[in-house]
């Protein structure tokens, strides 16, 4: 499969997730969050999900990541309409990384992976046999960290820290992975350390679908194709990175002018002069 989400066919890959006429209002005070949201996020496919704090980004991963239903319309999830499953079941089926992710700081990395497996904060050992065991420490050594294994989360570094957790979202064998900000108070070999990490996940993980919110563009590995724009709670454009992430496009999103470089596949946003 192509890293456009194509099958070498030419047919569309299939779909893994699918929001269609989408909105989200706050009972308490009717306020809307989201407005008429159409999306649509396919097998092997790379998103990036921005815009301005309040636009609703973590709203949408949250529908997507079966934590939410919508006010109106539809939410399509790895086949699975939400209101006509168990949303229990089906979340296990979704990797999510969240630096606000509560986990015991004093259990290993490799016992934080452990839990991918049942999804739970605290490890249930007993269900966790030789098999699983194996595997976490595969995906500790896949995600170039298997020295972690048997140092306490709270003592590794953020960058160790957020690699262990996608490990641990792994541990499931997802279709599709949702990162809410991971790079959140990265320094810089962190972030790279884990920029490099989710490009060869990408790479070798075909079929792999994952969507990133995040506020920096310089964030985003090579592996990002699509890009959603989001403002106020509307769809402002989607597509292809490369219409997307234009110096247009970017400063309307975020109100102010901003300039857009790439360089050898990464992406760069500051603010232009006035």
């Amino acid at each position: 499969m192509a890293a456009n989400g194509k099958d070498t066919t030419g047919s569309a890959a299939p779909v893994v997730a699918a929001l269609d006429a989408v909105s989200v209002r706050r009972y308490t005070t009717g306020q809307v969050i989201l407005d008429d949201i159409d999306w649509t996020v396919r097998s092997g496919e790379h998103w990036a999900l921005l815009g301005a704090n309040g636009a609703g980004k973590t709203t949408m991963l949250r529908l997507i990541g079966a934590l939410m239903h919508p006010t109106t319309g539809s939410v399509e999830v790895l086949g699975h309409r939400l209101g006509r499953v168990d949303v229990r079941e089906l979340r296990a089926h979704i990797g999510l990384v969240s630096s606000a992710q509560k986990i015991p700081q004093d259990a290993t990395g490799h016992t934080v992976v452990l839990t991918g497996h049942t999804g739970t904060v605290q490890p249930l050992w007993r269900k966790y046999d030789d098999e699983v065991r194996e595997r976490a420490h595969a995906l500790l050594a896949e995600l170039e960290i298997k020295e972690l294994a048997d140092r306490a989360f709270g003592v590794c570094s953020g960058g160790q820290r957020a690699r262990i957790l996608v490990a641990r979202a792994l541990m499931a064998d997802p279709s599709l992975l949702l990162l809410d900000e991971p790079f959140n108070a990265l320094d810089l070999p962190s972030r790279e350390d884990l920029i490099d990490a989710m490009h060869r996940l990408a790479t070798t993980r075909s079929s792999l679908a994952t969507i990133t919110v995040t506020h920096h563009l310089e964030e985003l590995s090579p592996a990002i194709g699509h890009v959603l724009l989001l403002k106020e709670g509307r769809v402002l454009t989607s597509g292809g990175a490369e219409d997307v992430l234009t110096a247009e496009r970017m400063t309307e999103c975020f109100g102010r002018p901003i300039e857009v470089s790439r360089h050898e596949g990464r992406w760069l946003a500051r603010s232009g002069r006035r």
